[in-house]
């Protein structure tokens, strides 16, 4: 099996690291896989792996983006490249993943896929393939998207920004004139059931779909001892309530986080936020500790061991991976009633609580027994997130697919 893999980054952030276990599991398999990313966030990658552009192409892309709403129309040169290299790989399947954040120009990318008729998997980690600007509506009821996009609601202010124009209506006119015929040759993935039922009122809605959950790597988060950390933090005698976020952009709700801070005694609780920019660290108010960044996947999964809860205050979210790391780890998760997140717990590992009712999270918080949760969450990890169960399947669809084919 030869796989061709596309997205904006790889081995970094959640779609990266996705992206690097699916390679390495197909590697395993006896495949071969090759990676086309941006050239943001380079990151050493086991994967055999084409960059995309260079810092010129990015900057011409966010202008374009942030100046004419033309986020996926740049990167003209750089994506007839992608092409040559796609068929100098030959590859069997070509799986996309995210095609926004600057680096790749979405027209031209599925002209060439139409026309080569190559089997395409697109796992959909938002809901930007089919809306006219927006990754996440929830937040503002938009439902435009059903039908053609125009006159966004989406704050200009979040990602993709944009300065003034709105040119929702031709982005959507051109994702559906450039998608809708890859459908018969095209499988869908949502990553949660969430956005599984809203690709049934998407333009999206005759190509085939399959919901494969993300999985995590189970030897990497797993429950360790933190006490070095604890120390380092000087955190002796405190509970703490976690949150990891990157970037804690608005819709990940770092507002909430400070404000559960404030809700919680202080003199028992502590909130630690990982992934933070040097000018929010500045600006964190007293009582609330801060990181820029962990140094690895090792000290990650200390902070999650570190922590009696893990809270997520996402007003906006697909599936995010940070609920199944926490869970690995053996911390509890409480999370808002955010897109997938829910579907991450259940009742003996977790709560769900309403968005934006910081009462109730510090409520959840406080009631969340970690000693008695610990075996229940890494069990929960065990069964439903294991990356070698979650992207087997995606071997399996794979080889489904190439049988078809043949």
């Amino acid at each position: 099996m030869r796989l061709y893999q596309i997205n904006s980054v790889l081995n970094y952030g959640s779609t990266g690291r996705i992206v690097e276990q699916i390679g390495c599991c197909v590697q395993a398999a006896g495949g071969q896989c090759r990676v086309a990313h941006g050239s943001k966030f380079p990151r050493p990658s086991a994967l055999d792996h084409f960059v995309m552009g260079g810092r010129a192409d990015v900057l011409w892309h966010e202008a374009q983006s942030f100046l004419l709403d033309r986020m996926g129309l740049a990167s003209r040169r750089a994506t007839r490249r992608l092409i040559d290299d796609i068929a100098a790989f030959r590859p069997d399947i070509v799986h996309l993943h995210n095609l926004h954040n600057y680096y790749l120009n979405y027209p031209i990318l599925a002209r060439y896929l139409a026309s080569a008729g190559v089997p395409v998997v697109w796992t959909l980690h938002d809901c930007w393939p089919f809306t006219g600007h927006c990754c996440y509506f929830d937040a503002t009821g938009c439902t435009r998207w059903q039908a053609a996009c125009g006159d966004c609601p989406c704050p200009h202010g979040e990602y993709p920004r944009l300065l003034l124009p709105d040119h929702s209506a031709r982005n959507y006119r051109l994702k559906r004139a450039a998608f809708e015929p890859l459908s018969g040759q095209l499988t869908l993935v949502p990553v949660s059931d969430w956005l599984s039922a809203y690709l049934k009122d998407s333009f999206l809605r005759n190509a085939a779909c399959q919901v494969i959950h993300n999985g995590i790597d189970l030897q990497a988060f797993r429950p360790c001892n933190p006490s070095a950390l604890r120390a380092r933090l000087g955190l002796d005698g405190k509970k703490v309530a976690l949150g990891v976020a990157l970037p804690w952009i608005p819709r990940k709700g770092l507002k909430d986080m400070l404000a559960l801070s404030a809700s919680l005694p202080a003199d028992q609780w502590q909130v630690v936020l990982v992934g933070l920019s040097p000018g929010q660290l500045a600006e964190l108010p007293k009582g609330v500790l801060g990181v820029e960044r962990t140094a690895d996947v090792d000290e990650l999964a200390q902070y999650y061991s570190l922590a009696d809860v893990y809270v997520t205050t996402s007003y906006e979210d697909n599936f995010p991976s940070t609920n199944l790391e926490a869970l690995a780890c053996g911390t509890p998760v409480v999370t808002y009633a955010t897109g997938g997140c829910p579907e991450a717990v259940d009742a003996a590992t977790g709560r769900v609580v309403p968005q934006g009712d910081v009462a109730a999270l510090a409520e959840a918080v406080r009631a969340l027994d970690k000693a008695r949760m610990t075996a229940a969450c890494r069990a929960r990890a065990e069964r439903l997130f294991d990356r070698e169960t979650c992207f087997g399947t995606y071997l399996h669809l794979y080889e489904s697919l190439l049988s078809r084919k043949a």
